[in-house]
């Protein structure tokens, strides 16, 4: 399974996909992916079995993918399925959907 995908290519998913946006729920609330749940990082890692199943994939933002990235090889590292979107909010942002 790759461990990132690209803005672009997800657009493909959004609405089949589970997408998380895991910045703070003001930078959420401003604007986010179309159907992303917000799970801000910090809850995230801390209790991921309260919000994640290991059957499931899911694809993951932060603001510029860097910190989303982290998280996400934490998560693998955890047994879950875990992709991160490549520039983050700001490279959906960019491409002017």
């Amino acid at each position: 399974m790759p461990n990132s995908i690209t803005v672009r290519d997800l657009g493909s998913l959004i609405g089949k996909a589970k997408i998380i946006d895991i910045r703070d729920n003001l930078s959420f609330n401003r604007g986010c992916i179309p159907t992303a749940v917000n799970i801000p990082y910090d809850f995230l890692l801390i209790n991921a079995s309260s919000y994640l199943n290991k059957k499931d994939t899911y694809y993951i933002y932060c603001e510029t993918g860097h910190t989303s990235k982290k998280v996400c090889n934490d998560l693998v590292n955890n047994g879950y399925k875990a992709i991160n979107v490549i520039g983050g909010y700001q490279s959906y942002k960019m491409l002017g959907y």
